[in-house]
């Protein structure tokens, strides 16, 4: 097992238009044993850092540790890590078993005999025993998956690489293949960067996340960090399904006035926003959960329900007036009928307030951690 350190890594190619600049400045510790997930738009560059890691990708500036060792310029084979893939890269004229011993025979001296056991080791825990003299096309998409991770496992790396390797599976299989991943990760504790474009994936696996944006770091914490308390507008909207609501508002002492409601801030929200706030315009922020269904408060806005959408235990409300458009998350088992107007109210314990210039988030420093997937 290793650590990585990542120090203002920069990846630049050379377009017809000019130089592309793909990863900017980028460092980061990944601490030895570590699920760390690197998560972020199409184009954020993502796959580009995981590709530098691995050593298929060259470093135009920064360097790249793993273990004590700077690894630029070292040949991915001699980097210690094991990358599994998005399509599996899996020789298909080989059976289950070349393809998980042909990475061994190339790299290592070990005897035939013991690769053959730890072959057979490895497929056992992936639960692909049976599977070993089979080809990659007579396999299930989620059988391929298992046959790569296996390829990455019998190399016993001191770090595991995946990039988006979930992405061609089921919902279904693609649960019950992230279950299988972390176990995996748990019992062997290796080193583990994972690059997805899923939040999901994100929030379920890391210890911590890493949000790309633009080939920048947006944010770097653990899955409730980044849930309850987002740096900035851009983490607050891509973190969290459905997205958080967000509205326009204007600053005037301690309130903040929306298009069609008026917000009452504390005297300790009012003070920090003041002393931070970069403009008057801001964007006041709330998630679906927080929201909370209350007529009889003397604060409440009130919208009109256009759509109730029922999924199992939850439901989601969608509420518009003439200016605004809200969505709100309920129990199930609370029904309401569209048409019907509803009052609610905004607890400023779970009201995030933006700078209408930076997207810097005006309240974080007042934000506590909360569960990501029990947060009410």
């Amino acid at each position: 097992m290793s650590s990585i350190t990542i120090d203002g890594v920069r990846k630049r190619y050379d377009g017809d238009t000019g130089p592309i600049v793909a990863i900017d400045g980028v460092s980061i510790d990944v601490e030895d044993g570590e699920f760390l997930t690197i998560v972020g738009p199409s184009g954020s560059g993502k796959s580009t850092l995981l590709r530098m890691i691995a050593g298929l990708e060259s470093i135009t500036d920064g360097t790249i540790e793993i273990g004590d060792r700077v690894v630029n310029g070292v040949a991915p084979q001699d980097r210690g890590v094991a990358m599994v893939f998005q399509n599996y890269a899996l020789y298909p004229h080989m059976s289950v078993r070349k393809n998980m011993s042909y990475g061994l025979k190339l790299t290592t001296d070990l005897s035939a005999d013991e690769i053959d056991q730890r072959v057979q080791e490895t497929a056992e825990m992936m639960g692909i025993g049976d599977l070993l003299e089979k080809k990659p096309t007579n396999l299930s998409g989620g059988q391929q998956q298992r046959v790569a991770t296996g390829r990455a496992i019998v190399r016993q790396p001191n770090v595991f690489l995946f990039d988006e390797p979930l992405s061609n599976l089921d919902a279904k299989l693609r649960l019950h293949m992230r279950t299988e991943l972390q176990r995996i990760q748990e019992d062997l504790g290796t080193t583990s960067v994972y690059v997805t474009h899923d939040q999901t994936e994100a929030m379920t696996m890391s210890d911590r996340i890493v949000i790309l944006d633009g080939g920048t770091i947006q944010q770097v914490g653990t899955p409730a960090e980044v849930y309850a308390r987002p740096t900035n507008q851009f983490v607050a909207d891509f973190i969290g399904s459905p997205s958080m609501n967000f509205f326009d508002v204007e600053r005037d002492g301690s309130r903040l006035l929306g298009s069609s409601f008026t917000y009452e801030l504390s005297e300790e929200s009012a003070d920090r926003i003041g002393h931070s706030a970069t403009t008057e315009r801001l964007v006041l922020g709330i998630r679906p959960e927080h929201i909370e269904i209350d007529d009889s408060a003397t604060e409440a806005i009130s919208a009109t329900l256009d759509v109730l959408e029922h999924e199992g235990s939850d439901n989601y409300l969608y509420l518009s007036d003439d200016h605004d458009e809200w969505t709100v998350r309920v129990d199930g088992q609370e029904r309401y009928e569209p048409g019907t107007t509803l009052g609610f109210r905004l607890p400023e314990a779970h009201v995030h307030v933006f700078d209408g210039e930076t997207g810097e988030n005006l309240l974080v420093d007042g934000r506590t951690e909360q569960d990501p997937l029990t947060a009410t």
